[in-house]
């Protein structure tokens, strides 16, 4: 019954990222939703289309802003997310083109308690 609840919250943390993230950027407000699809591709980072996902809205997101450099480096993250999210991710990694995606990045309290539970 724990684990249910637990699962819940996941999913729950998951679709209020990407349900936030979207409301940005259909409002034209993508440097709103980053911080929001940040948090969506930490949680989701090993179910590999949850994060090739949250990889394509960083991609819409960057092409709001006119970020050449955004756009690009999410195109090589989206297949990586598809192909290796079940093998290796860098934990707390935010996503984004600017950090490498092979870094590590410290996790919120919060974060670590969403991840370190069973997820669906």
């Amino acid at each position: 019954m724990r684990a249910s609840r637990i699962n819940e919250n996941w999913q729950l943390a998951v679709d209020e990222a990407f349900a936030q993230a979207r409301g940005a950027l259909a409002g034209a407000r993508a440097a709103e939703a980053l911080p929001w699809l940040e948090r969506a591709h930490v949680l989701t980072q090993r179910r590999p289309w949850l994060h090739a996902r949250a990889h394509w809205l960083m991609l819409r997101a960057g092409w709001q802003l006119g970020d050449v450099r955004e756009v690009l480096g999410q195109l090589p993250r989206i297949l990586a997310a598809l192909l290796f999210s079940r093998l290796w991710v860098p934990l707390g990694n935010s996503g984004r083109a600017r950090v490498s995606a092979f870094k590590p990045m410290p996790l919120s309290a919060e974060l670590r308690r969403l991840l370190d539970q069973p997820t669906p």
